[in-house]
């Protein structure tokens, strides 16, 4: 856990880079619905919301032309960690708080630290 803080602390101290955590979901989702009262009100708040801000994708509409390269998930909720329009890692399912903060800090560390100027 210290390790992770420390990356955590690390990334907030680089220069801004292109990462946001895409959150698939659809009208309906028990599951979708069970994150936003668990983690969505704090997750804008917090280090990881910071590093990797949260973009909602409804798969009951068409697949955004941005994220055309990102192979889409028909399970909700998921969530696609995604750098500079990549791909870097996927949790497919919710698997409550618990689980779900410690399996967010590793899909962090394996994003690219931005380049130094």
């Amino acid at each position: 856990m210290r390790k992770l803080i420390m990356f955590l602390a690390f990334m907030l101290a680089l220069p801004a880079h292109a990462a946001e955590l895409i959150m698939i979901e659809e009208p309906g989702c028990t599951w979708c619905k069970r994150w936003n009262e668990e983690i969505g009100v704090a997750y804008p708040k917090t280090e990881e919301g910071r590093i990797a801000p949260l973009r909602r994708v409804d798969i009951s509409k068409p697949w955004p032309d941005d994220l055309k390269d990102i192979r889409p998930e028909r399970l909700t909720p998921s969530f696609i960690l995604v750098q500079d329009g990549k791909e870097v890692d996927r949790l497919r399912g919710y698997p409550g708080d618990n689980f779900f903060w410690p399996m967010l800090g590793e899909m962090l560390a394996k994003l690219e630290p931005a380049p130094q100027m």
